[in-house]
């Protein structure tokens, strides 16, 4: 498993907008400024999220976007499969024999099988409230440099 670059700024996006006041729209340029999130990956990712029902999006001159659900009811996991695809880690544990004719006698299936549980618990015991980030990666980083 590859934990990629939009999972990455899906989480940032979300650390942020869960620090900020409840009531309030953050646009997109806020967004990609604070957490130093490309504009182009930025606009894909929301758009997965609101998709996903974990962030809305509003339009119109002050447009932008806010959490849908309260931050600690968004995890790690659901954002993950927003952006992604379900945490799988091998496809044979999707797929079963449809994928590898050697399913119902593999040694190591049953490994992958506990270990792809154990992650999807542990990153569904995470929320995105918990780690919220009210400057962004930008601001904590100038801060240790001076």
């Amino acid at each position: 498993m590859n934990v990629g670059r939009r999972v990455d700024y899906a989480v940032r996006a979300l650390s942020y907008l869960a620090a900020q006041a409840p009531a309030r729209v953050i646009g997109s340029k806020e967004i990609t400024e604070k957490q130093d999130i490309p504009v182009h990956y930025l606009s894909k990712i929301m758009k997965d999220l609101v998709g996903a029902g974990l962030v809305k999006s509003h339009v119109g001159c002050k447009g932008g976007f806010s959490l849908a659900r309260p931050a600690d009811s968004i995890t790690i996991k659901q954002v993950y499969e927003a952006v992604e695809k379900p945490l799988i880690l091998m496809e044979c544990l999707e797929k079963g024999d449809l994928y590898c004719r050697y399913d119902s006698v593999c040694p190591q299936i049953s490994i992958w099988e506990r270990a792809q549980i154990l992650l999807a618990n542990f990153l569904s015991g995470i929320s995105i409230g918990s780690i919220a980030d009210e400057e962004g990666l930008k601001g904590r980083f100038n801060a240790l440099q001076n």
